[in-house]
């Protein structure tokens, strides 16, 4: 079963092309699963039912699971055994009838316009640390960026003449997003204020670094959210891809267009971007609901 995986994820990284962060989650998908299996006494992708699949997923959510990696897992296992059956591994793949509940497509929480507000006004102050992470914030907000592909932005993939930036997203896709007032502002005085005390090597690109000079982890970008959302006293868990379903709700809310909400998030297919819709549904129906007399 594990030399599969790794054929498999193997296939996933050069004939796809498929992100390396993908990969990496669709690889701890099928490790958890291999051992799940393993516990039952199944050692041969051969020897899967989809009563096994089943089974497994039931119990990942019994451990407390979010509903969009107990999702993710069972895109894994599908394009797992697809793979096998159309390399000639197995006659029919047992996950192919499988598919998601509705249930599980959750919509995405979102804070409100002033909630945002007194998130990025969290990071107060004029030290190169406040300087940075404002415009950090102000770019999640303004251009609703993955956190990887903030922590990748480079000095050049900014454009302040023409008024956005370039990201590289999943699959190496690149795109443009308009950066906005408030964001360019924060970025500007950043630029010009902060990255020069903060850099340390003069040939350095990336664009947000460290106190030591060197570019911003994931994990980093994720902390600083929390704590300035912890800072600004907002109960709701907020994550950087929160920040991005609030960019792209309430763009959504105004009046966007949904294609061109599409493009700027870097969705390859308009149905992942569709599920703003439902978002802001669900909006109008909590309005209707409060203030409508016979509702």
């Amino acid at each position: 079963m594990k030399a599969r995986i790794a054929q498999f994820l193997d296939q996933l990284a050069f004939a796809r092309g498929l992100a390396k962060n993908t990969r990496s989650a669709y690889g701890a998908d099928l490790a958890a699963f291999s051992q799940f299996l393993e516990k039952a006494g199944v050692y041969s992708p051969n020897e899967v039912e989809r009563r096994h699949i089943v089974d497994f997923l039931a119990a990942q959510k019994e451990y407390g699971l979010a509903v969009a990696t107990l999702a993710r897992r069972l895109v894994a296992i599908k394009m797992f055994f697809g793979w096998m059956q159309s390399e000639g591994l197995l006659d029919d793949s047992v996950a192919a009838a499988l598919q998601a509940p509705k249930l599980w497509r959750n919509l995405p929480a979102i804070l409100t316009p002033s909630q945002v507000e007194r998130l990025i006004g969290a990071a107060g102050g004029d030290s190169p640390r406040a300087r940075r992470d404002r415009a950090m914030l102000e770019l999640f907000y303004a251009c609703g960026l993955r956190v990887s592909e903030l922590a990748a932005l480079r000095i050049e993939d900014v454009h302040f003449d023409a008024g956005f930036i370039r990201c590289t997203g999943k699959g190496g896709r690149q795109r443009v997003i308009p950066l906005g007032s408030a964001a360019e502002a924060a970025l500007r005085n950043y630029l010009s204020e902060a990255r020069p005390v903060i850099c340390r090597q003069p040939d350095q690109e990336t664009l947000f670094l460290s106190r030591l000079g060197r570019p911003l982890t994931r994990q980093t970008l994720w902390r600083l959210i929390v704590g300035y959302a912890r800072a600004a006293g907002i109960a709701e868990r907020v994550t950087p891809h929160l920040l991005r379903h609030c960019f792209a709700s309430h763009l959504l809310a105004n009046g966007a267009q949904l294609r061109a909400i599409q493009e700027m998030l870097g969705h390859a297919d308009i149905a992942t971007t569709q599920i703003y819709t439902h978002v802001d549904a669900g909006r109008l129906l909590a309005v209707h609901r409060k203030y409508h007399p016979r509702a």
